[in-house]
């Protein structure tokens, strides 16, 4: 990233000719100064249309109007070439909700790169369905929501979730293995804003023991995925992942440790991929600019 304040701009639209000269051109027509900019077409292979992913960083104090008035001057040529499209502002940082329950790593992991300013985010609340981690969380000046959920209260428990999002006023919600499965609707009120991290072992060993599964079939690569949550569980979008060797003298706690190790570190790398506007999603594909 840039030190200086920028906008980004990021889409996806059919592909045409001139996609880039007319964005660019616009941006030139404004003294825009374009800081870098990257490109993919996809060729429409399968059951997709062919289809353009461009993303733009502009020098913010070189164009002489404010984001408003960008988006305003800028939707009539997003309409002719039929692109879904943001634009976003480097100064302003995004207000990140982390949800957990019992396994603490990823936790631990975000709020020390968030303490560092690693990731350069607001955390309005941690919330949670176990109290474990309150004190924690709080001495790290942090309000902490212990949420429990059970049968008998998944709704009211999923209500007062939503309730705490919107009135923190938070744009994304991390679930750093929050062992809870949101409900169909909360999902779809925040499409790309929910992201998730699992063990990549999913679907072929599922359940509560994944590790001790891959262990008995003697799997030689463990691994981890980031990835948006759509209604259809573990099946939204992915935003990264990675993979790790393991040979027969790992042991199952071995295998535990490194798929901590690489869970934080795929999470952390999935939501700055996410922060920067560097994920463009259509039809359930991802492309990622890094």
């Amino acid at each position: 990233m840039h030190p200086r304040r920028f906008y980004t701009l990021s889409g996806s639209c059919p592909d045409q000719v001139g996609i880039i000269a007319r964005v660019s051109g616009f941006i030139a027509q404004h003294s825009g100064w374009i800081l870098e900019s990257s490109y993919h077409a996809d060729d429409g292979s399968g059951d997709n249309d062919s289809r353009y992913f461009m993303r733009m960083e502009v020098k913010a104090d070189s164009l002489p109007f404010h984001l408003a008035e960008f988006r305003e001057r800028f939707r009539p040529l997003a309409e002719e070439l039929a692109m879904d499209w943001k634009i976003s502002d480097s100064a302003v940082r995004r207000r990140v909700v982390i949800m957990v329950s019992k396994q603490e790593h990823c936790l631990y992991d975000l709020l020390s790169r968030w303490q560092s300013r690693e990731l350069d985010i607001e955390i309005p609340c941690v919330i949670s369905n176990h109290d474990t981690f309150k004190a924690f969380v709080e001495w790290h000046g942090i309000p902490f929501h212990c949420v429990p959920v059970s049968a008998d209260n998944r709704l009211a428990a999923n209500a007062e979730i939503r309730r705490i999002y919107e009135e923190v006023r938070a744009d994304t919600m991390v679930l750093a293995r929050y062992m809870q499965i949101l409900p169909a609707d909360l999902c779809d009120s925040y499409p790309g804003q929910i992201i998730n991290i699992h063990h990549s072992f999913l679907p072929s060993f599922v359940g509560a023991r994944p590790y001790h599964q891959a262990y008995q079939r003697g799997v030689k690569l463990i691994g981890a995925t980031c990835h948006y949550v759509t209604r259809d569980l573990d099946q939204g979008p992915i935003i990264e992942q990675d993979v790790i060797r393991i040979d027969h003298s790992d042991s199952v706690e071995d295998m535990v440790r490194y798929g901590k190790d690489i869970e934080k570190a795929v999470l952390a790398r999935g939501l700055r991929y996410h922060l920067e506007d560097r994920v463009l999603v259509h039809a359930n594909k991802t492309v990622i600019f890094r």
